[in-house]
């Protein structure tokens, strides 16, 4: 059993506590501040949780945060559990999910129920990606449109 999968009597293991304390400071660090005070400290604190990954993960969540800064500028930056995420009007649209966080098999991209990914009565939300190739690239960038299109 490794670290991350290790649960206390809670049910919790340590790594799914350790993101419950950085969401606790995460919303801790933002107490009191507003407007372009909180977006500038969220937009800092976010390109700082892509910094602190290790490869490959950092390139994953490099690129992504480069679609989402082009494809929809209008979502704000910040962190969300400790991962690089994207918000409008303070509602977590979109985030990266590293592999390297909870020792799992790939990175995730998932995008939250705000995000308009709506198609019929069953839809994707959380996507698997382990490289941005042209074809991911051009269908993240389709994602992050169609998750904002009704979004002011």
């Amino acid at each position: 059993m490794t670290e991350t999968s290790k649960t206390t009597p809670d049910g919790f293991s340590e790594t799914e506590r350790a993101a419950m304390r950085q969401r606790a400071a995460e919303l801790q660090a933002q107490k009191g501040l507003k407007g372009a005070a909180k977006r500038a400290l969220d937009y800092t604190a976010c390109l700082e949780a892509i910094a602190a990954l290790p490869e490959p993960d950092r390139h994953l969540a490099e690129r992504y945060h480069v679609i989402v800064s082009e494809e929809a500028p209008q979502l704000n930056p910040k962190t969300w559990y400790g991962f690089p995420s994207y918000a409008i009007d303070d509602q977590v649209l979109t985030f990266f999910q590293s592999a390297s966080k909870f020792d799992t098999r790939y990175a995730t991209i998932g995008f939250n129920d705000v995000a308009t990914l709506d198609d019929g009565a069953l839809w994707p939300t959380v996507f698997a990606v382990t490289e941005v190739t042209p074809a991911v690239e051009q269908r993240l960038r389709a994602l992050v449109r169609q998750a904002t299109a009704h979004q002011g």
